[in-house]
Protein backbone atom coordinates (compact mmCIF):
# COMPACT_ATOMS: atom_id res chain seq x y z
CA UNK A 1 0.00 0.00 0.00
CA UNK A 2 1.69 2.92 -1.22
CA UNK A 3 1.11 5.59 1.81
CA UNK A 4 3.88 8.04 3.19
CA UNK A 5 4.24 9.09 7.26
CA UNK A 6 3.65 12.52 5.69
CA UNK A 7 1.13 11.57 3.35
CA UNK A 8 -1.11 10.06 6.36
CA UNK A 9 -0.20 12.97 8.32
CA UNK A 10 -1.29 15.78 6.03
CA UNK A 11 -4.69 13.40 4.88
CA UNK A 12 -5.56 13.81 8.61
CA UNK A 13 -4.99 17.43 8.64
CA UNK A 14 -7.03 17.76 5.43
CA UNK A 15 -9.71 15.96 7.37
CA UNK A 16 -9.99 17.47 10.30
CA UNK A 17 -10.04 21.18 9.03
CA UNK A 18 -13.24 20.33 6.72
CA UNK A 19 -15.27 18.69 9.44
CA UNK A 20 -14.27 20.51 12.66
CA UNK A 21 -11.78 19.58 15.55
CA UNK A 22 -15.02 19.64 17.82
CA UNK A 23 -17.85 18.02 15.58
CA UNK A 24 -19.29 14.56 16.27
CA UNK A 25 -19.52 11.63 14.10
CA UNK A 26 -22.55 9.30 14.15
CA UNK A 27 -24.08 11.54 17.45
CA UNK A 28 -27.40 10.37 17.05
CA UNK A 29 -27.40 10.24 21.15
CA UNK A 30 -29.51 13.06 22.00
CA UNK A 31 -26.45 15.58 24.29
CA UNK A 32 -27.63 17.50 26.82
CA UNK A 33 -27.00 18.13 30.65
CA UNK A 34 -28.13 14.50 31.64
CA UNK A 35 -27.13 12.35 28.82
CA UNK A 36 -24.05 13.96 28.32
CA UNK A 37 -21.06 11.69 26.81
CA UNK A 38 -17.97 10.58 29.02
CA UNK A 39 -15.05 12.06 27.51
CA UNK A 40 -12.20 9.25 26.18
CA UNK A 41 -9.06 8.91 23.66
CA UNK A 42 -7.89 6.10 22.00
CA UNK A 43 -4.96 5.17 20.03
CA UNK A 44 -5.08 3.69 16.49
CA UNK A 45 -2.02 2.59 16.53
CA UNK A 46 0.09 2.32 13.66
CA UNK A 47 3.22 0.07 12.57
CA UNK A 48 4.95 -0.20 9.36
CA UNK A 49 7.14 -3.91 9.32
CA UNK A 50 9.07 -3.82 5.57
CA UNK A 51 7.48 -0.77 4.49
CA UNK A 52 3.60 -3.08 5.15
CA UNK A 53 1.59 -0.67 6.65
CA UNK A 54 -0.62 -2.56 9.64
CA UNK A 55 -2.88 -1.59 12.46
CA UNK A 56 -1.90 -3.11 16.05
CA UNK A 57 -5.62 -4.27 18.09
CA UNK A 58 -5.43 -5.68 21.50
CA UNK A 59 -8.38 -7.97 22.88
CA UNK A 60 -9.72 -7.04 26.24
CA UNK A 61 -9.53 -9.30 29.50
CA UNK A 62 -12.15 -10.69 31.22
CA UNK A 63 -11.36 -8.52 34.20
CA UNK A 64 -11.84 -5.14 32.99
CA UNK A 65 -14.84 -3.12 33.65
CA UNK A 66 -16.46 -2.79 30.37
CA UNK A 67 -16.28 -4.95 26.56
CA UNK A 68 -14.41 -7.74 28.06
CA UNK A 69 -12.57 -9.62 25.81
CA UNK A 70 -13.63 -7.49 23.11
CA UNK A 71 -11.09 -6.57 20.25
CA UNK A 72 -10.46 -2.64 20.43
CA UNK A 73 -8.13 0.30 20.63
CA UNK A 74 -5.74 1.21 22.97
CA UNK A 75 -7.25 4.12 25.67
CA UNK A 76 -9.67 4.85 27.79
CA UNK A 77 -11.74 7.73 29.74
CA UNK A 78 -10.32 10.91 29.94
CA UNK A 79 -9.37 12.50 34.13
CA UNK A 80 -7.79 15.18 35.64
CA UNK A 81 -4.64 13.60 35.25
CA UNK A 82 -5.09 13.02 31.13
CA UNK A 83 -5.82 16.88 30.08
CA UNK A 84 -6.12 16.12 26.87
CA UNK A 85 -6.66 13.22 24.40
CA UNK A 86 -3.17 12.90 23.02
CA UNK A 87 -2.23 12.54 26.88
CA UNK A 88 -4.87 10.44 27.24
CA UNK A 89 -4.01 8.06 24.49
CA UNK A 90 -0.60 8.04 24.99
CA UNK A 91 -0.63 7.35 29.08
CA UNK A 92 -3.23 4.44 27.84
CA UNK A 93 -0.87 3.09 25.87
CA UNK A 94 1.80 3.22 28.52
CA UNK A 95 -0.26 2.08 31.09
CA UNK A 96 -1.84 -1.02 28.52
CA UNK A 97 0.87 -2.23 26.74
CA UNK A 98 4.29 -0.57 28.07
CA UNK A 99 5.17 2.13 24.86
CA UNK A 100 6.82 5.34 26.24
CA UNK A 101 4.84 8.44 25.01
CA UNK A 102 7.65 9.76 23.94
CA UNK A 103 8.36 6.58 21.62
CA UNK A 104 4.89 7.41 19.73
CA UNK A 105 5.44 10.05 16.86
CA UNK A 106 1.81 11.44 16.89
CA UNK A 107 0.31 12.10 13.10
CA UNK A 108 -3.11 13.49 13.78
CA UNK A 109 -6.58 12.79 14.72
CA UNK A 110 -9.74 11.67 13.41
CA UNK A 111 -13.09 13.88 14.59
CA UNK A 112 -14.47 13.10 17.54
CA UNK A 113 -17.31 9.72 17.81
CA UNK A 114 -19.94 9.42 19.97
CA UNK A 115 -20.37 6.03 21.27
CA UNK A 116 -23.99 4.12 21.61
CA UNK A 117 -22.26 3.26 25.35
CA UNK A 118 -22.06 6.98 25.88
CA UNK A 119 -18.74 7.99 24.85
CA UNK A 120 -17.27 10.96 22.80
CA UNK A 121 -13.96 9.28 21.99
CA UNK A 122 -11.46 11.20 20.06
CA UNK A 123 -9.36 8.96 18.30
CA UNK A 124 -5.42 9.63 17.83
CA UNK A 125 -3.40 8.26 15.48
CA UNK A 126 0.22 7.46 15.71
CA UNK A 127 3.51 5.58 14.70
CA UNK A 128 4.65 2.98 17.21
CA UNK A 129 8.48 1.72 16.79
CA UNK A 130 8.86 -1.48 15.56
CA UNK A 131 9.85 -4.08 16.66
CA UNK A 132 9.52 -3.43 20.03
CA UNK A 133 9.29 -4.89 23.36
CA UNK A 134 5.99 -4.74 24.63
CA UNK A 135 4.68 -5.34 28.03
CA UNK A 136 1.05 -6.40 28.57
CA UNK A 137 -0.91 -5.25 31.83
CA UNK A 138 -2.37 -8.41 32.15
CA UNK A 139 -5.17 -7.08 33.77
CA UNK A 140 -6.59 -4.94 30.86
CA UNK A 141 -4.98 -6.59 27.84
CA UNK A 142 -5.20 -10.31 27.16
CA UNK A 143 -3.62 -9.91 23.22
CA UNK A 144 -1.99 -7.64 20.97
CA UNK A 145 -1.72 -8.43 16.98
CA UNK A 146 -1.63 -6.24 13.58
CA UNK A 147 -3.50 -6.86 10.69
CA UNK A 148 -2.65 -5.24 6.91
CA UNK A 149 -4.24 -1.97 5.66
CA UNK A 150 -4.44 -3.83 2.73
CA UNK A 151 -6.68 -6.46 4.12
CA UNK A 152 -8.98 -3.85 5.93
CA UNK A 153 -9.34 -2.06 2.74
CA UNK A 154 -11.15 -4.92 1.17
CA UNK A 155 -14.43 -4.39 1.02
CA UNK A 156 -14.82 -8.05 0.63
CA UNK A 157 -13.32 -8.54 3.90
CA UNK A 158 -16.40 -6.82 6.22
CA UNK A 159 -19.52 -6.55 6.43
CA UNK A 160 -21.73 -3.81 6.72
CA UNK A 161 -25.26 -4.17 8.56
CA UNK A 162 -27.91 -1.84 9.82
CA UNK A 163 -28.23 -0.92 13.60
CA UNK A 164 -31.70 -1.46 14.64
CA UNK A 165 -33.55 1.66 14.83
CA UNK A 166 -31.02 4.31 13.83
CA UNK A 167 -29.71 5.16 10.08
CA UNK A 168 -25.79 3.72 11.22
CA UNK A 169 -24.38 0.84 9.83
CA UNK A 170 -22.67 -1.43 11.66
CA UNK A 171 -19.30 -2.41 10.38
CA UNK A 172 -17.87 -5.83 11.13
CA UNK A 173 -14.68 -7.23 9.91
CA UNK A 174 -14.34 -10.80 9.09
CA UNK A 175 -12.12 -12.78 11.28
CA UNK A 176 -8.46 -12.20 11.16
CA UNK A 177 -6.14 -14.48 12.95
CA UNK A 178 -9.09 -15.58 15.53
CA UNK A 179 -10.20 -12.06 16.26
CA UNK A 180 -13.00 -10.06 15.16
CA UNK A 181 -13.11 -6.50 14.75
CA UNK A 182 -16.39 -4.63 14.95
CA UNK A 183 -18.42 -1.58 16.37
CA UNK A 184 -17.09 1.39 17.35
CA UNK A 185 -13.22 0.07 16.69
CA UNK A 186 -14.69 -0.97 13.19
CA UNK A 187 -15.82 2.37 12.62
CA UNK A 188 -12.57 4.16 13.24
CA UNK A 189 -10.64 2.04 11.44
CA UNK A 190 -13.00 2.57 8.16
CA UNK A 191 -13.10 6.26 8.79
CA UNK A 192 -9.18 6.09 8.89
CA UNK A 193 -8.97 4.03 5.70
CA UNK A 194 -11.26 6.39 3.79
CA UNK A 195 -9.29 9.09 5.05
CA UNK A 196 -6.17 8.09 3.91
CA UNK A 197 -7.41 6.90 0.33
CA UNK A 198 -7.13 3.64 1.03
CA UNK A 199 -10.86 2.72 0.65
CA UNK A 200 -13.58 5.14 -1.21
CA UNK A 201 -15.86 7.07 0.75
CA UNK A 202 -19.65 5.76 0.81
CA UNK A 203 -21.98 8.05 -1.19
CA UNK A 204 -24.44 10.52 0.55
CA UNK A 205 -26.97 8.13 0.55
CA UNK A 206 -25.12 5.67 1.91
CA UNK A 207 -23.44 7.64 4.66
CA UNK A 208 -24.92 7.01 8.31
Amino acid sequence: MKLTEAGIQNALRDALAATGASSDGYAEIEINSETAPKCAAVLIPLVCPGGDWQILFTRRTQHVESHKGQVSFLGGRRNKQKKGPVETALRETLEEIGVEPGAIRVLGRLTNMITVTGFRVTPIVGILPWPSVFRLNEQEVERIFTIPLTWLANPGNRWELPFPGTERQVVIFHPYDGELVWGATARMTLDFLQIVGTQAPRSAADQP
